[in-house]
């Protein structure tokens, strides 16, 4: 059991894209799959080569540590959207990360047919300010074109010392131009839980990302609506969340389940087939839950949402989710680089892969934003939003070729902006406090709420809920 705790805690479900959750995972030899070696040696040969002909025959002298690169590059981009190659400079910059915050301009970004393309800005962030929308297709930054930068690179040139600025240049549907957008940088601050009463009776947490401290900062928001009124319902919010690591997933799942299983993970490799099972927390929260998620809920937000869906301990409301059902390892390499490769797919605890098809809320109810005008007609604008299955090389959810895989293995003895470190560090943790203002609570809040369509009628779902219990 300690052992597969320790091997949690190094696991990490990697948002779609480049976000401070990574964990290191060192990968004995023992570990690996044998393949083919006549035909791997074969296209080695035709490797080398390549390399060869180019070394002597190319117009001028070729960088050949770079051109390798490049190549390493190429292949993993031809497995699935979430694998990459990171070279030792980013790497360790990503790695700056898990101090808690980094200057930037507040966007997640993704490949989308080699296009960099915006899976939504921040909330709060100099990019959300500034109107950035999901789907905007960054074509140029600083005037240079974006076409062939690998996510890595774009993360380093979007980043910058606060208070300097970043133009970017994007294609957005309907303009018939592009949109020249300039952007102030400044701290983004990688702040987890939000908390408040909505109305007297019904608290409010909100997940905005999972870190290494989201489930004591989650038990601590409980406490605190606990103490300023008694519950009669909870919204738990996991909207745009882009995931995050495991553990802290399977952590706060776990508050309001006293048994039976939160997640399971299956991949090629028998050490990476594992469970996540609830147990008693010696209190008993009798009050009821609604889930709210969107197309921007990924990973481990799907989890959470997936995991009390299925043991009936909460109503999930709002749009299918964005279908991130991978489970990614960081693997450093000798050279100060590292490769974070797809390992397994994870299962809701029925057993359903969510891979490429998101959870499926039990109460549908569009994003969409509502103006003042809008809100007795209950009419809005429609979000925009990026998912799983729209991205280049993303896998289906495989369900029937790895439960036959797994049949066979049984009886065999063989056997995821962006690094998160030493989950201990207590100093490192507590600069994630650091806030951008933009503060969730209050008035902020109490206007956001007008024209949130979900949000309201999820809190109007509660309501009834306890209505329907008190006449029963």
């Amino acid at each position: 059991m300690k052992a597969k705790n320790t091997l949690l805690k190094r696991l990490v479900i990697i948002p779609v894209i480049c976000l401070p959750f990574f964990t290191f995972f060192f990968w004995g030899q023992n570990s690996c799959v044998k393949a083919d070696s006549k035909n791997v040696y074969e296209d080695l040969e035709t490797f080398s080569n390549v390399l060869h002909l180019l070394e002597m025959n190319y117009v001028e002298n070729i960088d050949t540590e770079e051109v390798i690169e490049g190549a390493i590059r190429g292949m993993l981009t031809t497995l699935d959207p979430h694998s990459s190659y990171m070279k030792p400079e980013h790497y360790k910059e990503l790695k700056i990360e898990t101090k808690g915050s980094f200057s930037g301009i507040g966007i997640e970004i993704t490949l989308e047919d080699g296009i960099l393309t915006v899976v939504s800005p921040i909330e709060g962030t100099p990019a959300y300010k500034q109107g950035l929308q999901a789907k905007d297709k960054i074509l140029k930054i600083n005037g240079e074109l974006t076409k062939d930068l690998s996510l890595m690179e774009a993360v380093k040139r979007l980043r910058g010392p606060k208070g300097s600025e970043v133009t970017i240049s994007i294609h957005r549907e309907g303009l018939n131009e592009l949109k020249d957008v300039t952007i102030v940088r400044d701290v983004i601050p990688l702040i987890s839980v939000k908390s408040r009463m909505v109305e007297p009776g019904y608290g409010y947490i909100r997940i905005r990302n999972f870190q290494a401290k989201t489930t004591k900062e989650f038990k601590e928001a409980l406490e605190e609506l606990e103490k300023e009124e008694e519950l009669k319902g909870l919204l738990i919010d996991v909207r745009s969340n882009p995931g995050g690591l495991l553990d802290q997933a399977v952590k706060v799942s776990d508050i309001f389940l006293d048994e039976g299983m939160i997640v399971f993970t299956k991949g090629r490799l028998e050490d990476q087939n594992m469970e996540f099972k609830a147990h008693k927390n010696g209190k008993d929260y009798a009050f009821p839950i609604v889930v709210l998620v969107n197309e921007g809920s990924a990973s481990a937000s799907e989890i959470v949402a997936g995991a009390l869906q299925d043991h009936n301990r909460a109503i999930v409301l709002g749009a299918k989710t964005f279908g991130k059902g991978s489970v990614q390892t960081v693997i450093p390499m000798k050279n100060g680089a590292a490769l974070r490769l797809t390992t397994a797919r994870y299962y809701t605890p029925d057993g359903t892969s969510i891979q490429a098809t998101g959870i499926t809320p039990d109460i549908e109810v569009p994003s969409i934003t509502l103006t003042p005008g809008e809100i007795e007609k209950q009419e809005g604008q429609a979000m925009k939003f990026l998912r799983e299955k729209d991205l280049r090389h993303h896998f289906t959810n495989g369900e029937s070729e790895l439960n036959s895989k797994q049949e066979k293995d049984e009886g065999d003895s063989s056997r995821e902006e962006d690094v998160k470190g030493n989950e201990g560090d207590e100093k490192d943790a507590e600069n994630g406090k650091e806030d951008n203002g933009e503060e969730e609570n209050g008035a902020a809040l109490d206007e956001r709420m007008k024209k949130d369509y979900q949000l309201q009628q999820a809190l109007l779902l509660l309501k009834g809920i306890n209505v329907y219990n008190r006449m029963n």
